[in-house]
């Protein structure tokens, strides 16, 4: 059996130049349990109050905003981690150019007896 493994010598550079008044988006990684995704968000730029159907991470990368998670607000800038639950109400907002890790993890199935 051969191992594989992926890398990226600089996230934020995964979605190269963010247009103004835009988010830009790249899937880097995704299998049956994961998957991985790098955000580029214009200054200004929203993602508004949504749910997600699974388990996710996010963590900020680059620039400075506010993070919404079930209903408190946070100011984040780069290193700044959050983990939550599917179903959790949440929002992300870019005072300045920002960059943020995605990572979903899908329902594993059961195994059944």
């Amino acid at each position: 059996m051969s191992l594989t493994y992926r890398w990226f010598e600089n996230l934020t550079a995964v979605v190269g130049e963010i247009a103004p008044d835009s988010i830009t988006s790249r899937t880097i990684y995704q299998d049956e349990a994961l998957k991985v995704i790098v955000f580029g968000f214009a200054a200004g730029q929203c993602l508004s109050e949504h749910t997600a159907s699974m388990p996710a991470t996010i963590q900020i990368l680059s620039g400075e905003g506010t993070v919404s998670m079930g209903g408190e607000t946070h100011e984040v800038k780069a290193g700044a981690w959050f983990h939550m639950d599917a179903q959790l109400p949440h929002s992300v907002n870019a005072a300045t150019p920002l960059t943020m890790l995605l990572i979903m993890v899908k329902a594993q199935r059961q195994a059944s007896t």
